[in-house]
């Protein structure tokens, strides 16, 4: 069987306040907004992209912020933690600048043998800042306050949080192509070799784990990288063939998508490389103009008048 994941494509999340989002990912963290739109279900709802230049599979953080839906609460059956890849000796810069903007954050641990500096984002969403033990090549988007020396590289892991492990990580096994690399109490690392970054799923195991409240704060989805079409049809196939119930091909505009609960609970989705984000911006302006789906351009101003309006 040739493996046809390639890591994580991107994951998506659930805010409060637009503005406030925006401000702390563009500004905060020094994200790239690669594309501002609006939900396929519900078009009075903003959805961030945030990235690297390209908006690159393995650096997108997507969000849905809908005003004033309360915060939400990490539990069983979700992706509890998001962490990014930074360079060596940027942990320094990074505790200086939480503080400097008042970000809550934890103590910095080790797993598996690499420094993980948790934090919060203004919603509660869980986020650590890790220095990968086997480096990172990528380029990050940097800004005038966020150089390359210690800019977010991308993802480097996600946790998911589960009652028990084996359901779990027989999908990650056998029909993505993942392998157990790893194991710390209750902690199992798997990883693809298909490619070098944004590779890794960590499963954390709590028989004790309360139920999850899924808004703002938490994470709606992860999404898995397939090259193509072909590839992501071929991939269906096989769900099917493991009993699994999963979703028609679904275009997005600038992937397409295939969605499936996986048996622990956490929704995947399988998303393509293709087209990009590109195909209705050029590179040097993404994310500076509203894009909206085909089917609401013709309601564009009355969309507009329900959104937020977002400043900088």
């Amino acid at each position: 069987m040739e493996n046809k994941v390639l890591g994580l494509h991107h994951i998506t999340a659930i805010a409060n306040l637009a503005q406030r989002n925006y401000d702390f990912y563009t500004k905060v963290l020094g994200l790239r907004m690669v594309k501002k739109t609006v939900n396929f279900d519900d078009p009075g709802t903003y959805h961030f992209y945030y990235g690297d230049e390209k908006g690159s599979a393995g650096t997108i953080l997507t969000f849905f912020p809908w005003e004033g839906i309360g915060r939400g609460r990490n539990g069983v059956g979700m992706a509890t933690e998001i962490a990014y890849s930074v360079p060596e000796g940027s942990l320094d810069f990074w505790t200086e600048r939480f503080g400097e903007n008042n970000v809550l954050t934890g103590e910095v641990v080790e797993r598996f043998g690499e420094l993980y500096y948790p934090f919060l984002d203004p919603d509660g969403l869980n986020l650590s800042l890790v220095v990968p033990k086997a480096g990172d090549t990528r380029t990050g988007w940097t800004t005038k306050e966020v150089t390359q020396e210690v800019a977010s590289k991308g993802f480097h892991n996600t946790t998911l949080t589960l009652r028990e492990l084996e359901p779990t990580a027989k999908v990650l096994t056998d029909l993505l192509g993942y392998q157990q690399v790893a194991e710390e109490g209750n902690r199992y690392r798997f990883a693809t070799d298909t490619v070098d970054s944004a590779n890794i799923i960590d499963i954390l195991i709590d028989p004790n784990a309360g139920r999850a409240i899924n808004t703002a704060g938490t994470n709606h989805h992860i999404a898995f990288r397939v090259k193509n079409d072909e590839d992501q049809l071929e991939l269906r196939e096989r769900i099917m063939s493991a009993g699994l119930q999963i979703t028609p091909q679904i275009d997005r505009d600038y992937f397409h998508s295939l969605y499936f609960r996986e048996p622990g609970g956490v929704l995947f989705e399988i998303a393509t490389e293709n087209p990009g984000f590109d195909v209705d911006e050029p590179l040097d302006s993404l994310g500076s103009a509203l894009k909206l789906p085909r089917q609401y351009e013709g309601s564009r101003t009355e969309i507009e008048k329900v959104l937020p309006q977002l400043e900088g």
